[in-house]
């Protein structure tokens, strides 16, 4: 028993977006761990996107399609994915930790003896096996779990834990695999899938984020911000405090209990760095800070830091900004 089986996610022929950093991952531990890695997706005429997976760096891509897999069950996904693994005999199973793994994934691991390591936000490899650290208590603590058992593992990655531009190009062997279903095996029907509240702003897709927090000091000096966002083309988005106080819509919160985003840039302006802030925006290629406590938490995680008055600071370089843009 050895690989690394990575499950994608799609519906209707759309990717989640989740499922790219799950692949990333994949490989990244498959490479440390001395393995190769696999993938698969699973629903009907698919060979589309298993095509798209088949330039990735991977040793074979599998391609779950069965008209009772067209629309989402978690008994039919439960099924197919089972037969799937036994013939595949991955060493570990990763899945973007989304509703629909939720759903199934933790009945797919039962049927093996095994519980799935849910929400994991990293690695390390310890005698070759993979250790996965999970936060508890909103990002207050981690753990580590190591998986224990003849295995196969499963494990599911949190949004924003890994980075997807970190994936790696090649080409992959599409194996098509027809799984043993019937209809009556399908105890649910299938409804309208879960939709989450329409949102104005999309922070996830966002490049550049600036993102402000308690040291404003007041919802009227929230445009200070707004200009920066604006001469850089970026996103404005907050901590929980600012949202709570209601001088941003909820929707522009990132956390633990807002959205969780990996923009490119993310500028941190008077945030002082609460884990429940972090845990939100740890996916940013690069963080800045600006805060004019020395000792503010987010410094520990900033690639770039300006110790000073964010009123003063701000300003200078927004116009520094619209320089450089001549």
């Amino acid at each position: 028993m050895s690989g690394v089986l990575v499950i994608m996610e799609q519906r209707g022929g759309a990717w989640n977006r989740m499922s790219w950093e799950t692949l990333a991952a994949g490989q990244q531990l498959a490479a440390q761990t001395g393995q190769t890695a696999s993938t698969a997706v699973a629903g009907q005429g698919i060979g589309a996107l298993a095509g798209e997976l088949a330039r990735k760096k991977l040793e074979r891509v599998y391609a779950v399609d069965h008209a009772l897999l067209g629309a989402y069950t978690a008994d039919g996904y439960t099924a197919a994915l089972e037969q799937l693994i036994r013939k595949a005999s991955p060493s570990l199973v990763l899945f973007p930790h989304t509703y629909q793994v939720r759903d199934f994934a933790p009945k797919l691991a039962t049927r093996f003896g095994q519980v799935l390591i849910s929400d994991t936000i990293g690695f390390r490899v310890d005698g070759g096996a993979p250790v996965f650290a999970r936060q508890l208590f909103q990002g207050k603590l981690n753990a580590d779990v190591k998986p224990g058992g003849a295995g196969p593992y499963f494990a599911s990655v949190q949004a924003g834990a890994f980075r997807a531009d970190q994936l790696q190009d090649g080409s992959a062997q599409v194996e098509n695999f027809t799984p043993d279903l019937s209809a009556d095996e399908i105890r649910a029907k299938p409804l309208d899938p879960f939709r989450e509240s329409a949102r104005a702003v999309d922070l996830t897709a966002a490049e550049i984020i600036v993102s402000v927090g308690r040291g404003i000091k007041e919802k009227d000096n929230i445009p200070i911000v707004e200009e920066l966002a604006k001469a850089l083309g970026a996103e404005l988005a907050a901590s929980r405090p600012i949202c709570d106080s209601g001088w941003l819509p909820m929707e522009r919160q990132v956390g633990s209990s807002g959205q969780t985003v990996s923009p490119k840039v993310y500028l941190a302006v008077g945030i002082s760095g609460a884990i429940q802030h972090l845990v939100g925006m740890k996916g940013a290629k690069t963080i800045v800070a600006i805060n004019k406590d020395s000792n503010a938490p987010i410094f520990e995680v900033a690639d770039y830091g300006i110790v000073g008055d964010l009123f003063e600071v701000v300003p200078a370089l927004v116009e520094e900004v619209k320089k450089a843009k001549g």
